[in-house]
């Protein structure tokens, strides 16, 4: 059985969209429009209804993402000790904008709202790892890491 049908074998609801979506992600990085498609078809749910919820949500993403996630907080305590200016300093780095992937699909980054490391600041997450106190040479240092 393949993935996709494996998860859509344990809803039969419209109500369980969200968690539907979720699992797909999670099994596969993202959501493709070939798997909403086939929600669509399975759980019987408008395909607009389903791209509604797809993105609306922040946390669903569209395309595929890169093998490392970058997410630089912008939340007050990391934005009013210049976020702004990092940020800026990673899509130079990685020749980048916010939400996009690099050509080698090593990095996306994302810029955040809050990591919940506010005592940090400023900070920022690769994948589940949190730096905190961030400068443009610490940044540096930490993506010559993740190479």
């Amino acid at each position: 059985m393949e993935k996709i049908d494996e998860i859509l074998s344990r809803y039969s609801d419209r109500s369980e969209l969200i968690d539907i979506l979720e699992d797909i992600q999670e099994a596969f990085g993202y959501l493709s429009e070939e798997n909403m498609k086939k929600v669509e078809q399975t759980i019987k749910i408008p395909l607009v209804e389903i791209y509604g919820v797809a993105t609306f949500y922040t946390s669903f993403k569209l395309k595929p993402s890169g093998r490392h996630v970058i997410k630089i907080c912008s939340g007050t305590s990391c934005h009013v000790k210049d976020a702004d200016t990092l940020h800026s300093h990673l899509e130079e780095k990685l020749g980048i904008r916010n939400g996009e992937t690099t050509g080698d699909g090593r990095y996306t980054l994302e810029q955040v709202n809050c990591i919940g490391a506010c005592a940090l600041a400023p900070a920022m997450m690769i994948d589940h790892e949190v730096f905190g106190q961030l400068t443009k040479e610490k940044i540096d240092s930490i993506i010559e890491q993740f190479k």
